[in-house]
């Protein structure tokens, strides 16, 4: 145990450090005044836009409206929180030199490296707290029941946040400045959003015989088992049409939080073995 205290020691000092200067960049802080001021002026928006609708429909017509925009805000600026910090914390103190600083301490690389992803792991939490504190209260101000729907969404959401900051961070490994995994984290959302249609290519594809179609369906069949399928920690569809405090339906959350797991590890560990082949 003692051991293990002293290890952790450097990679938590780091992680600190990392958090107090991650929260400190003027990009992150612009995303996340943007997402609140989204989700404070949903309420507003919606009072426009639901005229037409009278009584219990209006209601109802303004309270999904609600959920709609505030679980796409928190969605899309989170992922946005979450690439930036994850895309720059390592080329930023590559560019600044401030790694090499570092490194001369009693500091193992895969030290520095932990210390690097808890840090931008405590600003990603954080962020999304603040989002889905402010989601939370206007939901219950709304409808006057605890949403407990949705911190199941949020806490979801966070390991999904996890699996694109994780292989953000690797490719961030190999890279001098931010711009090249910041792209590489947006395919890395994209392409996880997409991982579900691989599935039906591979069964449409099967269904011709043709050798060619065969052979691209098992590629499709091949990548879906693969990719990571960040469509499986959303619940936006059940925060929509389900009451707000209604269990989560048709999911097995530890799995859920078993599979983001993996996937965090597998690519903390691609960055861990490319930073510790970097030249530094």
């Amino acid at each position: 145990m003692g051991k293990a205290i002293e290890f952790m020691r450097g990679p938590w000092t780091i992680a600190i450090y990392t958090w107090r200067e991650g929260m400190r960049k003027k990009t992150l802080i612009g995303f996340l005044i943007l997402s609140i001021m989204v989700i404070v002026g949903s309420s507003f928006m919606t009072a426009f836009l639901t005229q037409i609708a009278i009584g219990d429909a209006q209601t109802d017509a303004e309270a999904k409206m609600v959920k709609d925009i505030c679980v796409t805000a928190i969605a899309i600026f989170g992922v946005l929180i979450t690439i930036f910090i994850s895309a720059s914390v390592v080329p930023t103190e590559v560019e600044n030199k401030v790694i090499y600083t570092v490194l001369s301490k009693p500091v193992r690389r895969f030290q520095y490296l932990l210390g690097k992803f808890i840090g931008v792991q405590l600003i990603v939490i954080i962020n999304l707290v603040l989002m889905g504190a402010l989601f939370f209260i206007a939901l219950y101000m709304r409808q006057h029941i605890l949403p407990t729907l949705l911190l199941w969404s949020i806490f979801l959401t966070y390991f999904q946040f996890l699996i694109v900051s994780a292989f953000t961070f690797a490719v961030s490994c190999t890279a001098t400045s931010a711009v090249l995994p910041t792209i590489a984290g947006l395919f890395i959302y994209i392409t996880g959003n997409l991982t579900e249609y691989l599935k039906d290519v591979a069964v449409r594809a099967g269904q011709t015989g043709q050798y060619f179609d065969s052979l691209v369906g098992k590629l499709a069949y091949g990548l879906y088992q693969i990719l990571p399928n960040l469509q499986n920690f959303s619940l936006k569809d059940q925060i929509l049409y389900l009451q707000p405090n209604d269990p989560p339906r048709d999911i097995m959350i530890l799995n859920l939080v078993a599979y983001g797991l993996v996937y965090a590890v597998a690519g903390f560990l691609i960055a861990n073995w490319v930073f510790r082949r970097k030249e530094l």
